[in-house]
């Protein structure tokens, strides 16, 4: 059923720059109308806002059960974006990790009901009295894909390597370690200069995948040209743009539930294509289906449907002040948007996040106000509080600053069908609130470097989630954060990120990230929009998937099975 394009008061004066699709699949009469008024020959009639759908119930996965398992065999999954490198200690893509979660396992883990579980540690952290000391037990039965046995000494290298490797994304999820030592074979043990909360939910991410010592140490491969960890299957061969295959570990520990011979990841950036080769069976899953797509295809024969609502965000970066890239001094931008919070305020204003997001998303998605999700057990009142919609307010708020009316803004943006859905959408929207929208869309692995050298005005682009808050807000927030991509700096901001760090109340926490969420929409380097459900099809003829509220699609243990008698809709 094509999307009607159902705004409040919207009127679609739209300038668009940039290569747009021709013609999609399921093309929304929003998005139709937005590409004819780009020439200016019609109009559009504005309709009511869509009504609010009942709250969607999680299915997280599709058990073997007692279904006949088919060994062997090589199972395809339909890659939405290509991922960055395949290195976890810079790597910064939710793609990366899909591919990575097959072959490079972690400390810790995240289980189907968002718990801290060991993965290759062996317990959860022991923490000293006074929280400086954390001692961690790892896995004494495993070796790395190349034959390197896994110990404490080569945990000691990936963490260090996290803390100290130019480029690093992970310095600032590990916290202000002052040593990390291998007391033995299978003990590691932290020594922090100040307490730090999150280290747990940090190894249960990129930070917590261990590295081959050896791998690491050839100076002639780089190691996101053939990644090497512990792992159910090890890296094969990446063909850019278009594929990564892994196969099975035959030294993996639990050898013995991997069933498949090898995985293939292809790089199918379009959601109509990915559906289109999920029907025809070419492939067996696909990551990120449209909201546009998947009533229908959850109807289809043999097809199934996970579903997960998101422990992260999408939402629009300004840059404030990240000149010369992120990781390095700050610079100046002179535009009113970079140097005056009040028209940054002003376009979050602007925004009816609701009716937007239901709109375009057909009640799939949730608007959100905050990097914290409602689900978590550190969510306030403050914390999930949204800035008033006052589109008139808005534009009061521009004058006061002595800004242009309309503001003219460019914003870039990947160049999916449902994100350009979705910024026309949003393009139309702040019309109201005194903004012109120019909007830019490029591949989204060329967005990532863009975003990370600071060669951007705005850009909207989301972040899969994090457990911990810390997870989703130090690395973007903090001076300096290895994610800062706004070039943001606030001594407050960083005092209260740091203090919530350290405490391990609960409560306590919980409150002093309500009030980062409070100085957040005061100042706006992020305008949060909206929290995606994780969309995943799959065939029948497969089982043992899963996908969880991190937003990682689980494959280590999917199957292919016989057919039942009956099975389908």
């Amino acid at each position: 059923m094509p999307l009607i394009f159902r705004p409040r008061r919207w009127q679609l004066g739209i300038a668009a720059s940039g290569t747009w699709p021709r013609r999609a699949a399921g093309l929304t009469v929003g998005l139709a109308c937005a590409v004819v008024l780009t020439v200016g020959t019609t109009a559009c009639v504005p309709i009511q806002p869509l009504q609010s759908a009942p709250p969607r119930t999680d299915v997280l996965s599709a058990p073997i059960g007692d279904q006949k398992i088919v060994e062997g065999g090589n199972l395809v999954m339909a890659l939405s974006a290509e991922p960055d490198r395949l290195d976890p200690t810079t790597s910064s893509s939710l793609y990366t990790r899909y591919v990575m979660q097959t072959m490079c396992q972690k400390l810790y883990d995240i289980d189907a009901d968002g718990e801290l579980v060991p993965q290759l540690a062996t317990a959860m952290p022991v923490i000293s009295p006074d929280g400086l000391t954390v001692t961690i037990p790892v896995r004494a039965d495993a070796s790395f894909a190349d034959g390197t046995p896994f110990n404490a000494d080569a945990v000691r290298q990936t963490i260090e390597r996290g803390l100290t490797m130019k480029g690093s994304g992970r310095k600032s999820e590990l916290g202000p370690i002052k040593t990390v030592a291998a007391v033995d074979a299978t003990h590691v043990e932290i020594t922090y200069k100040k307490p730090f909360a999150p280290l747990t939910a940090a190894l249960a991410d990129r930070a917590g995948m261990i590295l081959s010592p050896t791998a690491l140490a050839n100076e002639k491969v780089a190691f996101s040209d053939h990644p090497v960890c512990v792992g159910p299957f090890k890296f094969v061969k990446r063909v850019p743009q278009t594929s990564i295959t892994v196969e099975r570990d035959p030294l993996y520990y639990d050898a013995k539930n991997v069933h498949l011979d090898s995985i293939t990841y292809r790089i199918m950036t379009d959601s109509n294509i990915r559906a289109a080769n999920l029907r025809s069976g070419d492939v067996q899953v696909a990551d990120s289906i449209s909201p546009q797509d998947v009533d229908a295809l959850a109807q289809q024969r043999n097809v199934g449907v996970l579903q997960v609502g998101s422990l992260g965000y999408q939402g629009l970066t300004i840059n404030i002040g990240n000149t010369d890239g992120v990781g390095k001094p700050y610079g100046t931008i002179d535009t009113p948007l970079a140097q005056n919070p009040l028209v940054r305020q002003a376009l979050s204003m602007a925004i009816d996040r609701k009716a937007l997001v239901n709109t375009v998303f057909n009640n799939w998605y949730d608007a959100a106000c905050s990097p914290i999700p409602p689900s978590s057990p550190f969510s306030t009142p403050a914390g999930e509080a949204c800035p008033e919609y006052n589109p008139a307010k808005a534009k009061e708020l521009l004058k006061e600053a002595g800004a242009p009316i309309p503001y003219p803004v460019k914003m870039l943006v990947s160049n999916t069908p449902d994100s350009l859905r979705f910024t026309q959408a949003l393009q139309a929207a702040i019309v109201d609130g005194g903004f012109a929208l120019t909007i830019q869309p490029v591949e989204y692995s060329t967005l990532l470097d863009v975003q990370n050298r600071g060669a951007f005005e705005l850009l909207q682009l989301g972040w899969s989630g994090r457990a911990d808050p810390h997870g989703n807000m130090y690395n973007f927030l903090s001076t300096g954060g290895g994610n800062n991509v706004a070039g943001y700096s606030s001594p407050d901001m960083d005092k209260l990120l740091s203090a919530a760090s350290q405490s391990n109340d609960t409560a306590e926490r919980a409150a002093l990230y309500g009030q980062a969420v409070t100085l957040v929409q005061q100042d706006n380097p992020i305008i949060y929009l909206y929290r995606t459900r994780s969309l995943t099809a799959y065939s029948t003829s497969v089982a043992g998937i899963s996908t969880y509220s991190d937003g990682v699609v689980h494959l280590s243990n999917a199957a292919f099975v016989q057919a039942q008698k009956g099975q389908g809709k």
